[in-house]
């Protein structure tokens, strides 16, 4: 089991992988969630830069800290809320409803002090989500969340996890308007782990095929540049088929209103 969060069958997804060495057994995040702990730049010094003294420290001190989501100890993650002294196990977060950024600091927040989405919109009646297709409830909240962009995308937090970790940071973007600047940044905030690694070969062959379709297929095209003419708002935006996603056309070529946040082709 590791010795921070005291699991053997943790996640990997969220905790990432275990490590072993020098009578040490600890998962990757669970070190860099770990409060008390500091990674010395150079790598190869313990386990990914933590030296073995200072992590056996932090065990120790952890044994004396409860976990307010199981109750168990070995509570090494603290709110990063300066008043707050709620500690938990990092496979306990997602059922405390606890944030936690897999990014730079890596920091950490219970579910009184977790960063909330700014976005002011709520799920229309029978709104469903988005990649299960099951309802999502009618507000945002935890468990369901929105794209900031489009405002129109609405998904469950695991399944937009699980989106993270098929489509890696070079791929991941909103599965509505397919935002990739505002959308995975707000997703990191709000605390989903996405890989910093290289797409995977069935992503890149999506990726192609959706830029062989960058072009409008109206019958009639009425944009004065031509069928490959993409503006990022207005008339002359290119709406790809939100079912196929083979086939685009501009607002304007198929009398779509500017609030109109997705669109379907005659096949579909």
């Amino acid at each position: 089991a590791c010795m921070l969060c005291r699991r053997a069958d943790a996640d990997p997804d969220i905790c990432g992988r275990k490590l072993e060495k020098q009578g040490l057994c600890l998962h990757e995040f669970c070190l860099f969630f770990a409060n008390n702990l500091r990674q010395h730049r150079v790598e190869e010094l313990g386990l990914l830069g933590f030296l073995p003294e200072d992590i056996r420290r932090t065990v120790d001190w952890a044994a004396q800290k409860d976990c307010f989501v199981c109750g168990e100890t070995g509570a090494t993650i603290t709110c990063r809320e300066m008043s707050c002294e709620r500690r938990f196990h990092l496979p306990c977060a997602v059922e405390g409803g606890c944030v936690t950024q897999f990014f730079f600091q890596y920091r950490s927040f219970c579910w009184q002090h977790c960063p909330e989405q700014a976005v002011e919109a709520a799920p229309e009646a029978n709104t469903t989500c988005l990649i299960c297709l099951e309802p999502v409830g009618d507000q945002k909240s935890y468990g369901t969340m929105v794209c900031p962009a489009c405002k129109h995308a609405w998904f469950h937090r695991g399944c937009i996890q699980g989106q993270a970790l098929r489509d890696g940071i070079a791929c991941f973007r909103c599965p509505l308007c397919r935002d990739r600047d505002a959308f995975p940044s707000e997703m990191l905030t709000m605390g989903i782990r996405i890989p910093f690694r290289l797409p995977s070969r069935e992503i890149r062959a999506e990726e192609a095929l959706l830029a062989r379709h960058s072009r409008c297929d109206a019958s009639g095209c009425l944009c004065p540049g031509g069928r490959q003419q993409a503006d990022e708002e207005g008339p002359w935006e290119l709406l790809l088929c939100s079912s196929c996603a083979a086939k685009s056309t501009h607002r304007q070529c198929s009398s779509l209103s500017s609030s109109a946040a997705s669109w379907e082709c005659d096949s579909c």
